[in-house]
C-alpha cells in the first residue's frame, strides 16, 4: 500500500476505526467457536443417522409382522370359505339334526298366500349310545381296619362292573305357525 499523505474527510474517519498495525485480537475464541460448531454439527449428524437406522429397523420389523398377519388372515379366510361351502353347511346341519325344508310359501303384499307350503320330513332318530364306565374298584381299608378272625384268610377285593346306558335325547324343532298378516292402516 502506498501512502500519498494524510487522509482527509471521510477516509480519515474510517482510518481511525481500523487498527494501523498488526492485528492484536486474540484468535483463540474464534478458533474455539469454529471447533465447537463443527463438533456440534458432527454429533448432530451422528444422532440423526442413528435415529434413521433405528427407524429403518422398526420399519423392517413392522413389515415382517404385517406379512405374518396377512398370511394368518388368508389362512383364516380359507377356513371360513371351506366352512361356508354348501356341502360343508349341509353336513354340519345334518350333524345338528336339521333336515331340508319343504316347499316354501310366500305372502304377497295384499296378504294372499302364493305357493303350497309343505312340512319338512322328520329327522331320523339317532341310535342310542351306551357308555360303559370304567370298573369301580372298592376302597382299600387301612391296616388295622380288617376285622377278620385270626386264622382266616383276608377277603379278596372284588371288582364289579356297572353298565349304565346313556341315551342322547333327540329333539325335534318345535313347529311354529307364522303370524297372521296385519294391516298397518295404509
Amino acid at each position: 500500500m502506498t501512502t500519498k499523505g494524510p487522509l482527509k474527510g471521510r477516509a480519515a474517519r474510517l482510518g481511525r476505526l481500523m487498527p494501523s498495525g498488526p492485528s492484536t485480537a486474540a484468535r483463540t475464541p474464534f478458533v474455539l467457536l469454529v471447533v465447537v460448531l463443527l463438533g456440534g454439527g458432527l454429533i448432530t449428524l451422528l444422532l440423526l443417522n442413528s435415529a434413521l437406522n433405528q427407524g429403518s429397523f422398526k420399519l423392517r420389523d413392522l413389515k415382517n409382522r404385517t406379512t405374518e398377519l396377512t398370511d394368518e388372515e388368508q389362512a383364516l379366510q380359507r377356513d371360513v370359505d371351506d366352512r361356508s361351502a354348501p356341502d360343508a353347511l349341509e353336513r354340519r346341519a345334518r350333524e345338528l339334526g336339521m333336515v331340508p325344508g319343504g316347499s316354501p310359501a310366500f305372502l304377497d303384499p295384499d296378504g294372499t298366500v302364493r305357493g303350497e307350503p309343505s312340512k319338512a320330513p322328520a329327522p331320523k332318530p339317532t341310535p342310542t349310545a351306551t357308555v360303559t364306565p370304567p370298573a369301580a374298584t372298592p376302597p382299600i381299608a387301612p391296616q388295622g381296619a380288617m376285622n377278620a378272625p385270626a386264622g382266616t384268610a383276608s377277603p379278596s377285593p372284588q371288582s364289579t362292573s356297572v353298565t349304565t346306558p346313556v341315551t342322547t335325547p333327540v329333539t325335534t324343532p318345535a313347529r311354529t305357525t307364522p303370524p297372521a298378516p296385519t294391516n298397518s292402516g295404509r
